[in-house]
């Protein structure tokens, strides 16, 4: 059972901030700034922080699953631009998405995603899904802005363009660099989850402490009492 991505309208505000130790994890590229979203699965509402802001786009849908399987249309969170528009608003607020934008969005996710799962498994990338990065990297993205100035320099609103563009861009400093090898998969048997590890230890094991990490500690629990049974 794949973890459904919360309808963007419904996100809320995320449990903790960005420390300083896992912004230095994500290296120089990486777009800085509150990461992670709300999933739900088996009827459980929990809060998955990916580490990165291009993973988090990437669960915007099903990672590994064929988006013609059965099912896979019901786990969709971009179904129409103004999903799209509104994934966007609290993290790179830009202009009202159009259908051709979604599309876009739709072909750079997939490319994020295959780009994931062969980074979390120790394989060689597909070089189409690094040229497809790669164009939309390459795409003028949303600047910096210093806040204070008296004279408006470039877009009032950035286009969603931009902000593609800008996710493209994390994209490629994650799986750039020191940070390749810290794109990992989550340790319990029954899930796939792929996030950023930013701990500074490099030892995280789990997708969520509040999902799979208690499932575990449930799980030793039990097999401790029932050994000394």
């Amino acid at each position: 059972m794949h973890p459904t991505p919360q309808n963007p309208s419904a996100l809320s505000t995320p449990p903790g901030p960005l420390t300083n130790a896992m912004r230095d994890a994500r290296g120089p590229g990486a777009v800085t700034g509150m990461t992670g979203q709300w999933l739900v699965s088996e009827g459980t509402r929990w809060w998955f922080d990916t580490g990165s802001l291009a993973l988090d786009f990437a669960y915007t849908g099903q990672v590994g699953v064929d988006a013609a399987a059965e099912g896979a249309e019901d786990e969709e969170t971009l179904r129409t631009p103004d999903d799209l528009t509104s994934w966007l608003k609290t993290r790179l607020p830009s202009a009202p998405a159009t259908e051709r934008d979604l599309q876009d969005a739709l072909m750079l996710r997939g490319s994020i995603a295959r780009l994931a799962l062969a980074a979390s498994a120790g394989r060689d990338p597909e070089a189409r899904d690094i040229d497809l990065l790669n164009l939309y990297a390459a795409t003028p993205d949303i600047p910096p802005r210093l806040a204070g100035g008296t004279v408006q320099a470039g877009r009032t609103e950035p286009r969603t363009g931009q902000a593609l563009s800008t996710v493209a861009r994390d994209a490629v400093a994650l799986f750039s660099g020191e940070t390749l090898g810290r794109i990992r998969q989550c340790d319990a048997d029954d899930c796939a989850l792929i996030y950023l590890d930013t701990s500074r230890a490099g030892n995280r094991r789990w997708c969520s402490m509040q999902r799979c990490g208690n499932r575990h500690k449930v799980r030793a629990h039990r097999a401790r009492e029932a050994a000394t049974r």
